[in-house]
């Protein structure tokens, strides 16, 4: 027996009984509506929204800058990390490591499915970054890594760029 036929049953047998016969009078003004079986979209209820501190440029507000000291020598490389990257939180881990050693610089999308990275300050900081990077958060799989120095700019501390 279908859940619709079970809730017609119930609702006739309680309509022919005697001692409810009065309070169900009462109520006949409102309309029999089916509970739904299937989970509608509209009905799901939305999640919070997501913390994302690239929104608010907060990042190079806590990373510091590297010592003005001359004898420190600064290296700027351009990173492509390629393989599982996307949609796994590279960028924000990218970040936050970045941040942790005190690079300048930025990580970005690509459209081709990689990971583009722009890391500047002082070389032993540099490349322990690249070898963080080639491993990764958790979920990514890094499959291809290259790595090629740079004279672009870094910016100010380190961001999260949008993708192109």
């Amino acid at each position: 027996m279908s859940l619709k036929s079970q809730i017609l049953w119930n609702c006739v047998a309680l309509l022919n009984h005697p001692l409810q016969k009065q309070t169900v009078r009462q109520f006949h003004q409102f309309q029999f509506r089916p509970i739904p079986t299937t989970f509608h979209r509209h009905l799901r209820p939305t999640p919070p929204p997501l913390f994302r501190p690239h929104l608010f440029n907060m990042s190079s507000q806590a990373s510091p800058d590297p010592p003005s000291d001359s004898s420190v020598p600064i290296k700027t490389v351009k990173v492509v990390a390629s393989g599982r990257v996307q949609r796994v939180h590279y960028r924000d881990w990218t970040v936050q490591n970045a941040t942790e050693l005190g690079l300048k610089g930025w990580v970005k999308n690509r459209g081709d499915g990689s990971v583009e990275i722009l890391l500047s300050g002082e070389a032993d900081k540099v490349d322990e970054m690249q070898e963080r990077c080639r491993t990764g958060p958790p979920l990514c799989v890094v499959t291809k890594f290259q790595s090629f120095p740079s004279t672009e700019d870094p910016g100010i501390g380190f961001q999260r760029l949008q993708s192109y």
